[in-house]
């Protein structure tokens, strides 16, 4: 899941080599933050945080499939 994400945000920001994804493993759930430029926020985000949905809803069909619970957090 970690790899998506970071494939995803590197295929949107200006500055790739600046993406950071990190994992926090839980019980059931695992949190993936996103760290990306400060003036590549508002790619990752996009107008009224459609990308940043759309992402949410590829991760959540993805860790479905191997049932488990998977959030993305965007960090500023």
């Amino acid at each position: 899941m970690k790899e998506l994400i970071r494939y995803i945000a590197q295929a949107l920001v200006d500055n790739p080599d600046q993406v950071e994804v990190s994992e926090v493993l839980g019980n059931q759930t695992s949190v993936l933050e996103l760290k990306v430029a400060k003036e590549d926020l508002g790619k990752v985000i996009g107008k009224q945080g459609r990308t940043a949905r759309a992402m949410r809803t590829i991760l959540s069909a993805a860790s479905a499939k191997i049932k488990k619970r998977t959030v993305l957090e965007i960090i500023e």
